[in-house]
């Protein structure tokens, strides 16, 4: 697609934001028939769907941050001079055209196209169905705040799809793909890798681990724990699983102090065998494939673990590669921990909700991307360009 000069994105970013605050009660009309149609008994994808004026607000702002960051297109990476002569110069270039497949959150069709936009790309939007009023009406406000700058509307555009008609656009495209990216469970992302003809960026599930070492501060460990698991079970920092090492002094006596700690917040507890000794009380684990599990919701295992190496490799056979912390007052520990465990972010003594562009710095994601090619971790602004070399000479040739 034609470059864009950075004020004409800017300009439309700032009419969007505008917008955006104009048509708040007809947002907030839409998303109340998505609610309406919605069935209560998926609690974190119905707090996902939920668009209010403070969700309003952070659209807006959001919009906003995008507009104020430096455009990242067209940035110079690298130059060369090679002793034939040759100036070569590697700069930042968009990817061209992205498709996000993504449920519930109508926030995302603002966070992903405003990235996308500024970022020179084209994007696709495929929302769930539980959310299309409210996606409706967000892509019209963006075509509005596109022709209003005197571009044409397909640089964001709205994917009416099944699972059927899905799938046979990511077989046989109607037009060009460079990347897709998938946010949702494991089924939604085989799904896509099986079917795409293009490049994929698995943005994949949380089921985060936190271990509490034996030299860890107990009180702090138990405001990161409540903090990780019950802040919004929705999210995908959100913390699933417990490590307690078993040499930590009074082992018995915290674990039945976080028990009842999770239990006063409404915190259903799943136990290992191990742990089971101590909280008799507890539901067993039914079976080791609950250790891969993504709950979001108020539910979480606690388990035993004899050391730091019995540790990572439950976490790294088990996790989805989001995020982990370790809660130790011994930085070597720590560092040991956060080199060896295979995640997008590794934490010492903080909670894994962190995981977040805006809370990271980054400003606006895309996505939390659990993939290694070719960026982990937030997909912000910076992370939705591609690379492009060019190559100066005066009639050179090779020998």
């Amino acid at each position: 697609m034609k470059l864009l000069n950075t004020d004409i994105k800017n300009n439309v970013l700032a009419d969007m934001e505008r917008i955006l605050d104009e048509n708040r009660e007809e947002l907030l009309q839409a998303n109340q028939k998505d609610l309406d149609a919605f069935n209560r008994d998926d609690q974190a994808l119905y707090d996902r769907l939920v668009v209010d004026q403070k969700k309003v607000d952070l659209m807006i702002q959001s919009v906003k941050e995008v507009r104020m960051q430096k455009d990242p297109v067209n940035q110079e990476i690298s130059t060369k001079n090679l002793d034939n002569g040759l100036k070569i110069i590697n700069k930042t270039a968009p990817f061209g055209t992205i498709m996000i497949i993504y449920e519930s959150r109508p926030d995302v069709t603002v966070e992903a196209a405003v990235l996308a936009f500024k970022a020179n790309n084209k994007i696709l939007l495929k929302g769930g169905k539980e959310a299309y009023h409210s996606n409706k009406v967000l892509v019209k406000l963006w075509h509005q705040a596109l022709s209003e700058n005197n571009l044409p509307e397909d640089f964001i555009q709205f994917l009416e799809m099944d699972r059927t008609q899905t799938q046979e656009f990511l077989k046989n495209p109607d037009q060009d793909l460079d990347l897709i990216v998938p946010r949702g469970g494991e089924r939604l992302i085989a799904f896509v890798k099986e079917h795409a003809k293009c490049a994929v960026l698995v943005s994949g599930r949380g089921n985060n681990f936190l271990y509490v070492h034996k030299e860890a501060d107990w009180k702090k460990s138990l405001d990161v724990i409540i903090n990780a698991k019950t802040h919004k079970i929705s999210a995908c920092n959100a913390l699933d699983k417990i490590l307690v090492d078993s040499g930590i002094e009074g082992y018995e006596d915290k674990l039945k102090e976080l028990k009842q700690l999770l239990s006063d917040k409404g915190v259903s507890i799943l136990v290992d065998k191990k742990v089971k000794t101590v909280l008799s009380e507890e539901d067993l684990i039914p079976n080791e494939s609950i250790w891969q599990e993504e709950f979001l919701a108020m539910k979480c295992v606690i388990g035993a673990v004899a050391g730091l190496d019995e540790t990572i490799e439950k976490i790294n056979a088990n996790s989805g590669g989001h995020s982990a912390t370790i809660m130790t007052q011994n930085n070597s520990v720590a560092q040991t921990f956060m080199e060896n465990v295979d995640c997008a972010a590794v934490y010492q003594n903080a909670s894994t909700r962190f995981t977040d562009g805006g809370q990271m710095g980054v400003g606006a994601e895309l996505a939390i991307s659990t993939d290694k090619l070719h960026h982990r971790g937030p997909l912000g602004l910076n992370e939705l360009v591609t690379n492009k070399y060019y190559v100066f000479g005066d009639g050179q040739v090779r020998v």
